[in-house]
């Protein structure tokens, strides 16, 4: 087995300080291995990656949203209001509220939704959750089917296992360990190379449950994410991507010409996660594609750092 290897260097001063250690794997548009660097092709725990392979599974399964609110499903959103009034949404149609929800109380991820909540003095909930999204669908798709809500994250579930059996379906290899994210629900490893051939399959879909889940995504990545995220950004620049971030630095972007990225690092550093990406991309010639912002994506790839206020280095991909 391989294992991470330097992709990221930390410059200060036209001096290197540290690094990022990492992996990285590129599919061509047939779906086979392009380039890789470091270790593709062991289990890793993806994280919020997985979450339109799980959304997948609930679709299967019967769970009919609006477009937008199945975009919700796949999201880590950043729990602005829209993402708030979606997930009350999600929840009201199966004739729920947001004492149902088994996610964790807290703030929103958005920096001034955060700010707002705290300045009027609210509280953590489990609505403002990221995972939030996910969990009402999954209420819903156990509503719809008359399976339990109180033990709906409870790995033998019957809504868990239709996740895990559709997550093995889709990424073509099994699964190995079975953890617990940080939202409280089950977390199934694949490896790199399976993840990007997963979104692979979603991307090239031309019909079906897989077409409805990218077709979501690309109409309402705002939704899957928030309005000030790089993973708006990125998907914005590139028509027809759809793409998650997860924690711990796991990223996955797939296009419609069949080729995918996926990448994570080993110190699970979120700062270094869009400057990985924009560097994947254009050592694939995605920057240059016909219809592609490639300024744009160059800039989700752009991390300064500063010294005194004063921009004074870089984190830069090294590969």
């Amino acid at each position: 087995m391989s294992a991470p290897v330097v992709v990221a260097e930390i410059v200060r001063s036209g001096f290197v300080e540290g690094h990022h250690y990492g992996s990285v794997v590129a599919l061509d548009a047939a779906g086979e291995v392009e380039w890789a660097v470091g270790m593709v092709d062991a289990p890793i725990l993806p994280r919020s990656c997985n979450k339109p392979i799980q959304a997948l599974a609930m679709v299967r399964a019967g769970l009919d949203l609006p477009s937008e609110l199945l975009a919700l499903a796949c999201a880590s959103h950043s729990g602005e209001p829209f993402h708030l009034e979606g997930v009350r949404r999600i929840l009201a149609g199966a004739e729920l509220d947001e004492s149902a929800l088994q996610t964790p109380l807290d703030y929103p991820l958005d920096d001034t939704a955060r700010d707002a909540v705290i300045r009027d003095g609210g509280a953590k909930t489990s609505l403002q959750m990221n995972c939030s999204g996910k969990h009402a669908a999954m209420l819903a798709t156990c509503v719809l089917n008359g399976w339990s809500i109180d033990d709906y994250l409870e790995p033998k579930h019957p809504l868990q296992v239709a996740i895990a059996d559709t997550f093995a379906e889709l990424t073509g290899e099994p699964i190995d360990i079975v953890a617990v994210d940080g939202c409280g629900a089950p977390l199934l490893s694949t490896s790199l190379i399976s993840l990007a051939r997963a979104f692979r399959a979603l991307a090239v879909a031309d019909a079906g449950p897989e077409r409805q889940i990218a077709e979501a995504i690309r109409a309402h990545p705002a939704f899957v994410s928030g309005t000030t995220r790089d993973e708006l950004a990125l998907l914005t620049a590139i028509p027809g991507s759809i793409g998650k971030a997860g924690a711990e630095s796991c990223y996955v972007v797939a296009l419609t010409d069949g080729r995918a990225f996926a990448l994570k690092t080993d110190d699970g550093a979120p700062r270094v996660r869009p400057v990985l990406m924009a560097a994947a991309l254009e050592r694939s010639g995605v920057v240059d594609l016909d219809g592609v912002d490639g300024v744009a994506v160059r800039k989700t790839g752009e991390l300064t750092l500063l010294g005194g206020g004063k921009p004074v280095g870089e984190i830069r991909a090294c590969y």
